[in-house]
């Protein structure tokens, strides 16, 4: 292309334009580096002024934070205490187990990991049900048991496929048992896992890493002193929250072990006695109100309650009409019957209405004036001209209508409440209860109904609105044994510090006294219960032949519904479950009294019959037993 001075031209005046466009970039790239660097300077300033106030004003907080990643306080649960027999029997044991245990905020899919957990471990019908009620309960980083005492082969599994299971472990735990099982169910009680309703009033400190508590029975009564005090450890974990070391520990207070009253071979004659029928006996020890023995039949295993009982088998319990379950000794209601009739015969000498040489006329039956109902005696021919030692004897009725009659129920109720009729016995069991001893006033009150003078008749047999528990009946005897001392019934006899061995006694409770107007009454009232099993025509006397020891007793039979007045009913004729209730009160030796009994065996047709040779085999043992160690002391 020729060369020319236009060419020239336009070439110069476009690099100008070049230049100037080249300038423009250049100061646009300066303003934006320097907003560049201005920005850099402001974040620097934030990040620097953010390291400072976390540095400087939050350093405490933060590493607290820091601490809590690495640092864990784990809690330590205590060794609960043992429990053991008067004899030195081990009632109440602790067994080492293996339980799977999961942190529910550590499992990453925790409804996915319960699915898998099944292919490696089996669960029991329920178990996922009760974990997630559980789960509901506690904090999400507390621990939950989803099973108890796995087996060699589960924990070797599990270890195998472990990293499957963030947040699972295997825990080793001591485990509740009860090596006599269900002979002394009703008594101990048992453990069983904490829920909601406990969780709300207990302290959930203290029971941290704990997984259960007392149920019944003593484990319920002495749940603190059994319990012991948590302690805690500060471990070291790495980012899988495995513990890496322990930086700090806290020891664990055990629970102290519990000595009962309770000998563990009257306990067993006693059960053996009541096997096959429902029923229960209470032995006491009169001078001190210890508890010699306390069956309540038919009983159930404990044990099965530990880890969680199956639904399949507390329905069955629950639904029994034997209701293995229920506590008869303690809670059983039932009529006292005849057993009232000594109390009965105080209560007439106390308050002038008898003498001991005074008679009356049993012709079988007695009427109130004006009236055409018969109250029949048991006994139909009647008992012709009794006096007082022998309307205990041959516990004839009409002698005691005739003597309700003339105390009235208001002095009747009275006498027998000193007795420990209608009340709370005391006993450092929990769950009692009072029984009922009426009166005018309670009457009004509970039915708003005025008292009948044929209601006192009734009831001064033992039959009508009384009712009373084996416990009851048991103390009754003691208090006509202790000649009117009243001592609180009790189960634990001490408690002992595992670790110092430091013995703390329970000192017997004296809740008062019978306090009569001539203490030589009771001797009158207790010749009757002699003669009872020792005289030519007691009612019991069948039972007393061939005793190596002296003992008093006092046979009952409560009715369980009404028979016509022209009717006779016979026992075989009558469904087994109606059939009368058999009780029997007694003590031995008449003076100085080591044993008092409270008997009943439901539907047992007659104390005569069916309680009063159990008490016979239960004396026999105890006195046996007593010559043994005494010999061997």
């Amino acid at each position: 292309m020729p060369w020319n001075r236009r060419s020239w031209w336009s070439i110069v005046l476009g690099g100008d334009r070049q230049f100037g466009a080249q300038k423009r970039d250049l100061g646009m790239f300066t303003r934006r580096l320097w907003l560049g660097i201005a920005a850099m300077v402001a974040l620097a300033t934030v990040l620097v002024a953010r390291l400072g106030w976390l540095q400087l004003a939050n350093h405490e907080h933060y590493i607290t934070l820091s601490q809590s990643n690495r640092l864990r306080l784990l809690p330590i649960p205590p060794t609960r205490g043992l429990i053991y027999s008067r004899d030195g029997v081990l009632l109440a044991d602790n067994r080492a187990s293996f339980a799977l245990e999961i942190v529910p905020e550590q499992a990453r899919d925790l409804e996915r990991a319960l699915l898998d957990i099944r292919k490696v471990i089996t669960l029991e019908e329920g178990a996922l049900e009760r974990f997630a009620k559980e789960v509901r309960q506690k904090r999400r980083f507390d621990n939950v048991t989803l099973k108890s005492n796995l087996s060699e082969e589960e924990v070797a599994m599990f270890a195998v496929n472990r990293h499957r299971f963030p947040g699972f472990e295997i825990k080793a735990r001591l485990t509740r048992y009860y090596p006599l099982g269900s002979q002394f169910a009703h008594l101990i009680g048992y453990v069983g896992r904490i829920n909601q309703e406990e969780l709300k009033r207990i302290d959930v400190s203290d029971y941290s890493g704990t997984t259960h508590i007392g149920k019944e029975g003593v484990e319920k009564a002495r749940e603190e002193t059994l319990h012991g005090k948590t302690g805690y450890q500060s471990v070291e974990v790495n980012a899988q929250g495995r513990i890496l070391r322990v930086v700090d520990r806290v020891a664990p207070v055990a629970g102290k072990d519990v000595h009962l009253t309770v000998d563990t071979g009257l306990q067993a004659v006693a059960a053996a006695a009541l096997a096959g029928h429902r029923g229960a006996i209470v032995a006491l020890e009169p001078a001190t109100g210890a508890v010699l023995a306390f069956v309540s039949n038919p009983a159930f295993d404990p044990n099965q309650f530990v880890n969680g009982i199956s639904t399949a088998l507390y329905s069955e319990w629950r639904d029994s009409p034997d209701r293995p379950l229920f506590n008869r000794a303690l809670q059983g209601l039932y009529p006292p019957g005849s057993t009232i009739k000594p109390a009965m015969a105080i209560a007439g000498l106390h308050f002038g209405q008898r003498q001991p040489g005074d008679s009356s006329y049993c012709p079988g039956w007695m009427r109130l004036p004006g009236h055409t109902h018969k109250y029949r005696c048991w006994q139909k021919t009647g008992h012709g001209t009794v006096d007082l030692a022998r309307s205990i004897a041959e516990s004839c009725d009409v002698y005691y209508y005739d003597l309700a009659r003339d105390l009235g129920i208001d002095r009747m109720h009275e006498m027998l409440g000193q007795f420990g009729l209608g009340g709370l016995t005391g006993i450092d069991l929990p769950g009692e209860l009072a029984g009922l001893l009426p009166s005018r006033e309670w009457k009004q009150r509970a039915r708003k109904l005025p008292w009948y003078p044929g209601e006192t008749l009734i009831n001064g047999i033992g039959q009508g609105f009384m009712l009373s528990t084996p416990l009851q009946l048991a103390q009754m005897a003691a208090v006509l044994a202790n000649r009117g001392e009243v001592m609180a019934p009790h189960v634990v006899a001490n408690l002992e510090d595992a670790a110092t061995r430091e013995v703390e006694s329970i000192v017997p409770f004296r809740r008062g006294a019978v306090t009569l107007k001539d203490p030589a009454q009771w001797k009158h009232a207790i010749e009757g219960m002699r003669q009872v099993v020792n005289g030519p025509t007691g009612t019991a006397r069948a039972t007393g032949k061939g005793a190596t020891y002296e003992y008093v007793g006092k046979t009952g039979t409560a009715q369980l519904f009404k028979i016509a007045q022209d009717r006779t009913v016979r026992n075989e004729d009558v469904a087994k479950h109606l059939r009368d209730h058999a009780l029997f009160i007694a003590f031995a030796p008449i003076n100085q009294p080591e044993i008092a009994l409270g008997i009943i065996v439901e539907n047992g047709e007659s104390g005569s019959k069916t309680a009063a040779p159990i008490a016979r085999q239960l004396l026999d043992y105890y006195f046996a037993t007593l010559g043994q160690r005494d010999a061997n002391g």
